[in-house]
């Protein structure tokens, strides 16, 4: 399907649900009310899963490391959504192994440590009842040193007791999981639209929300859209937006933000994500990703205003000093192909640290602040989006007093990922696709599962659009496909979030202009408006 911009649209119609924010909560949100019957609109103020939805670890975790605050309830939320998500969207989520390497001089119990991992397994009991046989889940098992070091055999040798070996997901690609929430929404009727703030709120008796006003960034024109109820999923910005609808600061809702950071380098690992203890107590990760290390994250709390957020050179002093400290393969500032950074919503009366804090969630119904017809979610984390999205709808249904049609969001894939065994999914992509590159059809049909089948016909119609722009054998098509059937507006847009051309760094000019000048031709930019688009995502790039 053609992913339309609701905001281009000449409607007036009045919505059960209007959605503020398109990260993966507002994503799964209207995705479940949608699949539920509800009317469902959709804001996002930049992109779809551009801001905190994109600074993640790229991975689907069950949170091993809240285990130590006695949160067994979110633990056994996160694996239950760990092997949901491996389902639906088998193209993007995948097993991978993690090597946890113990130390003589380990801050922390190593039976506790075990114990831990024992109850990690038992909290996953159902890990093995996946629809792709290949998604099994191993229990952990512990490796002696001789092993360990044939595994890793980078890391700190010095004190080198053992290592743990267990099994998570990863998700090789958020920012298109993210959309294809989005997708799947509008496959059952939701309008969504990117660069579409949320400007003011439309009130009717009581001071009750019916409504919102949005503006189009392009454009700049106005609209007003009626809606029964909103649901505030602003992440890190929920509670500007709820002071934009309070006409007032509550500080009751004052949202807890926490700065992550991870830099990219040449690989200096192993195939699986190497865990190491930090100085301070807590944990870095080295994880394999397009043949490369993404290490991070740092955890701390942020003061400022999320809107002048950047990652700092302090922040990736830290990653570079905890990697040299910790491990035995030492990094520099000149390792670093690229860094990204983001903001992540805490619950406000959490724990004081910012790593100490639990990914736990809050949905509020803003009744109790004076604002009748709103709906607020705080905190979360990416594994357990879905699950948080069915907790927003049992509001929902309460709120609009309709008893809604169950769940089919843990039954059915995803938009674009309905593919029952990967492996033979590939196989058959291998055979279809021998006019390109082994590398071109890995990549593509893994980042667009069923819909890459578009992507390679594009290519296939015009030439010009197999020419590959990415070490991993991405091709122009997905330029075209992006903008053409994904509502992709912005240079970052098509190089960030639909395709990875622009994810591993700076691919250089030749490359930048090569994708502007398709971009160009398919938006109708102008050579300022095209050179303005080069600059953005050059300052993509300016680590500091």
């Amino acid at each position: 399907m053609i992913l339309k911009r609701y905001i281009e649209e000449d409607d007036d119609q009045i919505f059960d649900l209007i959605i503020v924010g398109g990260g993966i909560t507002g994503a799964a949100v209207a995705y479940i009310a949608a699949a539920r019957s509800l009317s469902v609109a959709l804001f996002e103020r930049k992109d779809y899963g551009g801001a905190t939805s994109a600074a993640t670890s790229k991975l689907i975790h069950g949170g091993l490391r809240y285990l130590a605050n006695g949160e067994l309830k979110l633990v056994r939320e996160s694996l239950r959504e760990r092997r949901i998500l491996g389902n639906i969207a088998p193209n993007f989520v995948y097993p991978l192994p993690f090597l946890l390497p113990m130390y003589k001089r380990w801050k922390g119990n190593i039976w506790k440590m075990l114990a831990g991992m024992y109850l990690y397994d038992a909290l996953s009991y159902d890990k093995k009842d996946t629809w792709d046989r290949s998604k099994k889940l191993q229990n952990h098992r512990l490796v002696p040193r001789r092993k360990t070091v044939r595994l890793e055999p980078n890391l700190k040798m010095e004190n080198l007791r053992n290592s743990f070996y267990f099994f998570d997901y990863q998700s090789i690609f958020p920012e298109r999981l993210t959309l294809a929430f989005i997708k799947s929404a509008a496959e059952y009727g939701a309008k969504v639209s990117n660069y579409t703030p949320v400007e003011g709120f439309i009130f009717g008796e009581g001071n009750r929300v019916t409504g919102v006003k949005v503006r189009d960034s392009f454009t700049g024109s106005e609209k007003e859209v009626r809606g029964r109820l909103v649901v505030n999923c602003g992440g890190t910005w929920a509670d500007e937006i709820l002071n934009l609808a309070a006409g007032k600061e509550l500080p009751e809702h004052r949202v807890k933000r926490s700065e992550g950071i991870h830099i990219i380098t040449k690989k200096i690992a192993g195939h699986h994500v190497v865990s190491l203890q930090k100085s301070d107590g807590g944990h870095m990760m080295i994880m394999p990703w397009r043949d490369h290390s993404l290490i991070g994250t740092t955890d701390k709390e942020y003061f400022g205003d999320p809107d002048d957020y950047r990652v700092s050179e302090e922040s990736i002093d830290e990653i570079i000093n905890n990697v040299n400290e910790n491990f035995g393969r030492k990094i520099s500032r000149s390792d670093i192909i690229h860094a990204y950074g983001g903001l992540r919503p805490l619950v406000d009366d959490q724990t004081k640290g910012s790593y100490e804090t639990s990914r736990k969630y809050e949905v509020y119904d803003n009744a109790n602040d004076g604002i009748e017809g709103m709906i607020t979610v705080e905190g979360g984390k990416y594994t357990t989006s879905r699950s948080l999205a069915r907790e927003v709808l049992r509001q929902i249904s309460a709120k609009l007093e309709r008893t809604l049609s169950d769940s089919v969001s843990d039954n059915l894939y995803l938009s674009g990922c309905e593919i029952r065994d990967m492996r033979q999914f590939m196989i058959r992509q291998h055979l279809n696709y021998t006019d390109f590159s082994r590398n071109t059809v890995e990549y593509v049909s893994r980042n667009y599962g069923t819909e890459s089948r578009i992507v390679f016909q594009i290519a296939r119609d015009e030439p010009l659009y197999a020419e590959v722009v990415s070490h991993d054998g991405e091709i122009l098509a997905e330029v075209v496909y992006a903008v053409r059937y994904e509502s992709a507006r912005t240079l970052r847009d098509i190089m960030l979030r639909r395709t990875g051309t622009g994810t591993l760094g700076n691919p250089g000019r030749e490359i930048i202009d090569r994708i502007a000048t398709v971009a160009a031709e398919l938006l109708g930019w102008d050579k300022k408006r095209r050179e303005e688009e080069a600059a953005s995502i050059l300052k993509e790039y300016e680590l500091y």
